[in-house]
């Protein structure tokens, strides 16, 4: 019997996060990477010699070779790239942002409604460790507090802090709660750029959920830490680390009255909450992304974080980002 065709699937754009999506697709079992495509001549010769591929010419040529297409460019240019593979009925993984501006995201998922196919959205947070190893122990989040902070680096510096980074945690607190944004307020400042560079926000969801988020990419130190709070305990995650913990009561609330009403000495912690420590199986989660658009490429499932996902985590990154504006322009002297 004949084995089934590997996958071919190409990167347009190898910058610093490209060049790992084709480092990983290189390897990945069902996958043939059909090349890549940078419109830095020398970066994509250099990628191609690494990584022993095809450096293609034109976006046209990749196409050509390509059953499917993942795209790495920057965000100015995710319209673009996008819709050329669209055209040709071909599935995309669109790395977050999934645009720069919701008309745009909308005239991309359009294409692919035209096109009989689909986007994924490369919101890879989902994909973290710790956050797979929390999904079973999730029930109904109240509150959570998310902090991403990076040093600073010239790269993503062409869209502010809120679609470079905080995004992640907007799709990360939408997903988890599962409901609809209602509220927001947020506030901000560029630093080192025109851009805004420490940002946080606030968002309330239908049914009172509260997520109150911070992003800063002028850090001295790199942190990505996310906190649950829910009836049933409390899920600390370290995203950087891949692991966490879940603090959760090992009674009711009767039980915890009557045991304080004995005294002091009646129980210590250890008796009222159980430590649970959260551990992935080790895979790098941009692998586990890819492995996902591989199966709904091939028809096996469909993509776990959808384009809808990435316009809807869009809009909120944008009202943010309008909001932000709004509160600097309130905050002047008069």
């Amino acid at each position: 019997m004949t084995p089934p065709r590997r996958s071919r699937i190409g990167v347009a754009g190898v910058g610093a996060l490209g060049y790992h999506h084709a480092r990983i697709l290189a390897g990945l079992d069902g996958v043939a990477l059909s090349g890549i495509h940078d419109v830095r001549p020398e970066r994509a010769g250099d990628v191609a010699r690494d990584l022993g591929t095809t450096a293609w010419a034109s976006l046209e040529a990749l196409l050509d070779a390509s059953d499917a297409l993942v795209v790495a460019v920057p965000t100015c240019a995710h319209e673009d790239v996008a819709l050329a593979a669209l055209g040709r009925e071909m599935p995309v993984l669109v790395e977050k942002p999934l645009a720069p501006t919701l008309a745009a995201a909308d005239r991309i998922l359009a294409a692919a409604e035209r096109g009989g196919t689909f986007v994924q959205t490369g919101h890879v947070e989902r994909f973290n460790a710790a956050v797979l190893a929390a999904l079973p122990f999730l029930q109904r989040p109240l509150f959570i507090e998310s902090h991403r902070l990076a040093p600073f680096s010239p790269r993503s510096t062409d869209v502010a802090v809120v679609l470079d980074l905080m995004i992640h945690d907007v799709d990360l607190v939408m997903g988890l709660v599962g409901a609809p944004v209602v509220e927001l307020a947020a506030t901000g400042i560029p630093v080192l750029t025109s851009s805004v560079d420490i940002a946080n926000a606030r968002l309330t969801f239908a049914g009172g959920a509260v997520a109150n988020l911070t992003a800063s990419r002028v850090s001295r130190q790199r942190v990505r830490k996310l906190r649950v709070f829910q009836p049933s305990g409390y899920l600390s995650l370290d995203l950087a680390e891949g692991t966490g913990e879940y603090l959760r009561l090992r009674c009711d609330l009767a039980d915890l009255q009557a045991r304080a009403a004995a005294g002091p000495g009646a129980a210590d912690l250890s008796e009222v909450v159980e430590q649970l420590l959260l551990r992935g199986d080790g895979v790098e989660p941009l692998r586990r992304e890819l492995e996902d658009f591989r199966n709904a490429v091939r028809g096996h499932s469909k993509p776990a974080v959808t384009g809808d996902d990435g316009r809807a985590a869009l809009a909120v990154a944008l009202a943010i980002q309008e909001r932000i504006a709004a509160h600097v322009a309130d905050t002047r002297p008069a």
